[in-house]
């Protein structure tokens, strides 16, 4: 069996990696019979020389390996035939864009495996970079914060070596008593997690946070039933919620009249109630300041996500009375950040995070006959057709 580590090739460049160097020599001591290639890459977190120094192979043709393993979407040019690939598809969803790409691995006999399919028996992901999405959200956050009030400066997560320089610059500002919101508690809910709580920002209770007035800044941390409740007045529990959502409507308003900084942390599924209305937005009494949507609802669950923005321009202004985009100086303007790929910023460490994830809940799969259906489950595609779990995709596939 033969891995190749391939070089990312899509726009803008993506630095991270499946394997850093210390993973693959790891999984090369586990596996002594498994063969490791790595492409050549100008971009990658990890230099050539990084991987070539621990005894990895680097080459410019990995054409003789089983399983390609990437980070992003491939050009339909650069696709081998009849191989086995493992990279974020972004087609589960039908996403019109990459319609083409999905067509193109049929047509070329390519077994896919998504990222985002790779779950356990419950249907729970196992693998993913939400966490650093979180770490990187919350700190765009804080520096939203600064830049808006002309407080403080913070320098671009992507210009820091890694999460604990990160950490380490907001440790040295003194924030005002700022209170956050934090919709999920998932592995995004946990990146944010772990950066209020190293600054020594206090986790307060729901109806504390509601109703209380604090000299430091503080947090809340919410799930579902907390900002949504059913129209009929019914209190029953999240799997009603999950298989009932149009039965619901947010009930997210109390928190945007004591928030400064909202920051998405969610997974917002198809028919749930919108989180977070321009009614809302618009009221006289609302408090919000800063929205940090990770989440990326665009036209969706956040009114104020009018776009997704870039880590070149992360941040711009909302005016809800207009509804529109404005400066984000605009005296009436939220300070919106709505960047889709914030673990880019932080490429060394999510990369070391997503392979060790990866070790952990994957390769087990290709050694014990994939026991626990792991690589069963995340298959879209198989000798040119749709695999039947994702049979749903074939009017996408057919551009119905």
């Amino acid at each position: 069996m033969k891995f190749g580590i391939i070089k990312e090739r899509k726009n803008p460049p993506d630095k991270r990696v499946v394997f850093s160097p210390d993973e693959l020599v790891r999984l090369k001591q586990l596996h002594p019979e498994l063969s490791v290639k790595v492409e050549s890459s100008d971009i990658r977190v990890f230099s050539d020389e990084q991987y070539e120094n621990r005894g990895i192979e680097v080459t410019n043709d990995v054409s003789d390996c089983d399983f390609l393993l990437g980070i992003k979407e491939i050009p339909v040019e650069d696709l081998i035939p009849n191989k086995s690939y493992f990279f974020f598809s972004h087609t589960i969803k039908k996403q019109p864009h990459n319609r083409k790409l999905l067509q193109a691995i049929l047509e070329k006999n390519i077994d896919l495996y998504d990222y985002e399919t790779i779950v356990d028996a419950r249907n729970h992901r196992l693998i993913g970079f939400g966490k650093y999405a979180g770490i990187v959200g919350s700190y765009n956050s804080i520096r939203a914060f600064g830049i808006k009030f002309e407080l403080f400066k913070l320098p671009k997560a992507e210009t820091l070596s890694g999460k604990e320089a990160l950490i380490a610059n907001l440790k040295r500002l003194v924030l005002p008593p700022l209170k956050f919101v934090v919709t999920g508690t998932g592995n995004v809910g946990s990146g944010v997690k772990e950066v209020l709580d190293a600054i020594k920002v206090k986790e307060v209770s729901i109806e504390n946070y509601l109703t209380k007035k604090y000299a430091q800044s503080v947090y809340t941390q919410i799930h579902a039933l907390d900002y949504n409740h059913r129209i009929d007045g019914k209190v029953l529990d999240l799997n009603d919620f999950s298989q009932n959502s149009q039965e619901y409507t947010s009930s997210f308003e109390p928190f945007t009249k004591v928030s400064d900084i909202y920051i998405t942390a969610h997974f917002h599924a198809n028919g749930a109630p919108n989180i977070l209305t321009r009614e809302m937005l618009q009221s006289s009494d609302c408090k919000i300041k800063v929205v940090a949507d990770i989440s990326c609802d665009i036209d969706g669950s956040i009114t104020c996500s009018l776009r997704t923005s870039t880590i070149a321009e992360p941040f711009y202004g909302y005016w809800p009375n207009e509804n529109k985009e404005v400066d984000v100086f605009h005296p009436a303007a939220i300070v919106v950040m709505a960047v889709d790929n914030l673990p880019c910023e932080l490429p060394k460490d999510s990369s070391e995070g997503f392979g060790q994830m990866f070790m952990e809940h994957v390769i087990p799969a290709f050694f014990d006959g994939d026991k626990d259906g792991i690589l069963q489950r995340a298959k879209i595609t198989e000798n040119g057709k749709l695999t039947s779990r994702f049979s749903y995709l074939q009017d996408y596939v057919d551009g119905k």
